[in-house]
């Protein structure tokens, strides 16, 4: 997610894993070699030997340690592999639950971490299919399985022999010898169980799965609905409205229109689209117009309006708080988190709140100044640029011209290289299948060491959801022999029909951030998937702060080339851009803060609302929310929160990360190369590699010497730092 703009608009970024140490041996701090092949050998002979017959449920074949079958992938065939794939994992998972032989180590959680294999890689397509393709046969087959994996989950959580094993194992970790790693992996699955429903009787069992069968259902509709409104888009037919748009902006428009048969221009219902009219686009009423079909996605009262399926999705989740002890779903959630409480969360967000206000009263003084007349949340970004021109001499369309997608592309992987000695070689098309004709896929190596595959999927299409996200389709581990890494970036661009694609400075900073999510992936050194998932108020970190090495000089030299002179960005042009460096900053706040506090009040009410227009208007009046600026997520379109648990009462943990982000960037800094190659490679040693083989606030302890300081991140912000 963007540092400066929180520019990411998807509903989930992948939990990420690492490992001990950069460039450990294999098996790490989980034991040596032969140890993890004879644990390994142990596990597997407690599970049953099976033969699945639906075709994506095989073992991956091909090169680079088998890569998934994307040219072979129907729906159809997705059903039926996930419906065997179920029936496969629930063989596994009795055989594990009933051994009569005494719970071990290697018996019981070694052979979880291999429970479900076929299963998990049908899983990693389907995910891709919907996501990124998401036409109609998919998304019925969504609606479909969603509801069976839930169970299947349940049903696995609920085994009573098999918690009964897993506890054991936890409980009496120290008396079986186990090292750090394998006792922080028995202690955090205890825990997970516990924290969804283990211990809890068959009657509540039953009602759990009953609350979590209908929120998968519920996830599922709503992201569809979004998607659904996300598909329209406004027809501009006399194109001298679109006086003041950026000549790329007004081609892309007029190539959506061809696609979709009307005449004149038409601007697509997604951010990308809908940015650019908001900022440069001189016809008010088109700009209105415009925003209002932005920010009412999922909220007019039509097929697609998501306002009942909210309220039925925060009622379920207090039932689930209540059920297994919390006081409201925020409580519940926050127990794997860095934070811990919701109070932490909100001592941060007052931190910055009243300050980011108080900015922003300052922007409007300066706005109404240049317009005439009162600022609304449709004008914000036109005259923003107004203002920035006049300060600072600053046009953004001035910028663009450097920001070639391929070339802004290549210098990302120029900082992977100077900063942790990875590579990325571009692979002939139809080396490996891929799932659309636009995916590019590169070979990524470590130290000249194969590492994995980087799959790239830029372009915007009906269908797949908005935003930008990383995802992966096997992740590192050595507990049963060495796993490469298979990881995809996933961005929405609007794709020129001829000529260079050109991003803008922020689009830059949300690819970079999106590839730091797969830097992290590809550093891991774990031993077991299972210690993978970081917290959700630090999964973020090691993405955001990748951001600022975007306007480095090396990458400009190299790579910011203006598309058609070739020259790089002159430095004072570079001088205006860090001038500016803080402009707007009420307004990047303000809009994301308003989202994660809304977020926070919505999962802490003791009575969940259930006219959730009415709780927004409400919610955000309590807080004095600036009427010249909108959420940036509104909750009639918050796919964070709606379309899975993942960052539900967690929008805040953008900005936890921002703080450690933030102090990271500043020990670089201090130290006086931002590429220092000592400060670089205990970084992805420690902050990347690791995952969750550690505590994380200690990890951080380690690579900087001391808490992070919230005060750097005041000062990014240009807020006031007392």
């Amino acid at each position: 997610m963007h540092r400066r703009h929180f520019m990411i608009a998807g509903g989930s970024v992948f939990a990420l894993t690492g490992c001990a140490t950069a460039g450990a041996a294999p098996g790490g701090a989980g034991g040596d070699a032969s140890s993890l092949t004879a644990q390994a050998a142990e596990a597997r002979a407690v599970l049953p030997r099976q033969s699945p017959r639906a075709e994506l449920l095989q073992e991956w074949t091909g090169p680079y340690g088998g890569v998934p079958p994307w040219d072979r992938v129907t729906a159809a065939k997705l059903r039926e592999a996930i419906v065997e794939g179920i029936e496969l994992q629930r063989a596994e998972y009795a055989a594990i639950a009933d051994n009569p032989a005494p719970a071990t180590f290697a018996n019981t959680s070694v052979a979880m971490q291999m429970a479900g294999e076929p299963l998990g890689r049908a899983l990693s397509v389907f995910g891709v299919m919907t996501s990124n393709i998401g036409s109609d046969d998919y998304q019925a087959l969504q609606r479909e399985v969603s509801p069976l994996l839930a169970a299947a989950s349940d049903e696995i959580t609920f085994n009573a022999k098999l918690f009964q094993r897993i506890r054991h194992v936890a409980d009496n970790a120290a008396d079986m010898g186990l090292d750090a790693e394998q006792s922080r992996l028995v202690t955090r699955s205890r825990d997970s169980f516990v924290r969804n429903g283990a211990a809890l009787d068959a009657a509540g069992k039953a009602e759990l799965g009953r609350i979590n069968a209908a929120l998968s259902n519920a996830f599922t509709s709503f992201g569809q609905k979004v998607v659904a409104d996300e598909n329209a888009w406004t027809v501009v037919a006399d194109v001298s409205r679109l006086a003041g748009l950026p000549d790329d902006s007004k081609a892309a428009a007029a190539a959506a229109a061809r696609r979709r048969n009307v005449q004149g221009a038409a601007i697509v219902n997604t951010r990308s689209s809908v940015d650019p009219v908001l900022s440069f686009a001189d016809d008010r009423a088109l700009r209105e117009e415009v925003w209002r079909k932005f920010v009412n996605r999922g909220d007019n009262g039509d097929a697609n309006d998501t306002n009942a399926v909210i309220a039925e999705i925060v009622a379920l989740r207090a039932q689930r708080a209540r059920l297994l002890g919390f006081g409201n779903h925020a409580e519940w959630r926050m127990q794997d988190t860095m934070a811990k409480t919701p109070a932490a969360a909100m001592d941060l967000m007052n931190r910055v709140w009243a300050p980011a206000k108080a900015r922003v009263v300052e922007e409007v003084a300066d706005m109404r100044a240049i317009a005439g007349f009162d600022i609304e949340p449709w004008d914000y970004l036109y005259f923003a640029e107004k203002v920035r021109k006049a300060k600072y001499d600053l046009d953004q369309n001035e910028l663009k011209p450097y920001f070639e997608l391929n070339n802004v592309r290549a210098g990302s992987f120029y900082m992977a290289e100077r900063l942790y000695g990875f590579t990325f070689e571009k692979l002939a098309p139809g080396t490996v299948p891929v799932w659309h004709e636009d995916v590019v896929v590169y070979e990524v190596k470590d130290h000249g060491a194969h590492a994995g595959l980087y799959y790239a999927d830029d372009y915007a299409r009906p269908g797949k959801r908005s935003g930008a996200w990383m995802t992966s389709y096997r992740g590192y581990s050595t507990y049963d022999g060495v796993k490469n890494v298979l990881s995809s970036n996933n961005n929405n661009f609007i794709k020129a029909e001829d000529g260079p694609i050109l991003i803008s400075l922020d689009d830059a900073e949300t690819l970079f951030h999106e590839f730091g999510h797969a830097l992290h992936y590809l550093s891991y050194r774990i031993t077991y998937p299972g210690l993978g998932g970081t917290p959700r108020d630090y999964v973020e970190y090691p993405s955001q702060v990748h951001e600022h090495w975007v306007l480095t000089r090396p990458i400009i030299d190299g790579f910011l080339k203006h598309v058609e002179t070739g020259q790089p960005m002159p430095q004072a042009l570079v001088d205006k851009i860090e001038a500016a460096n803080t402009f707007n900053q009420g307004y990047a706040t303000v809009s994301y803060l308003s989202s994660a506090l809304v977020d926070m009040d919505l999962h802490t009410r003791p009575t969940p609302p259930t006219d959730i227009d009415a709780f927004e208007r409400e919610s955000l009046a309590r807080y004095g929310m600036p009427k010249e600026i909108v959420m940036r997520h509104r909750l009639p379109q918050f796919n964070h929160l709606f379309t899975s648990d993942a960052y539900s009462a967690g929008y805040y943990s953008y900005l936890w990360s921002e703080v450690m982000d933030a102090d990271t960037w500043a020990y670089f800094e201090e130290s006086g190369d931002v590429f220092n190659p000592d400060i670089g490679s205990r970084y992805k040693a420690i902050i990347l590699a690791e995952g969750n083989s550690s505590d994380r606030g200690e990890a951080y302890r380690r690579f900087r010497g001391r808490d992070p300081d919230v005060t750097a991140l005041l000062k990014v912000r240009g807020f006031p730092t007392r």
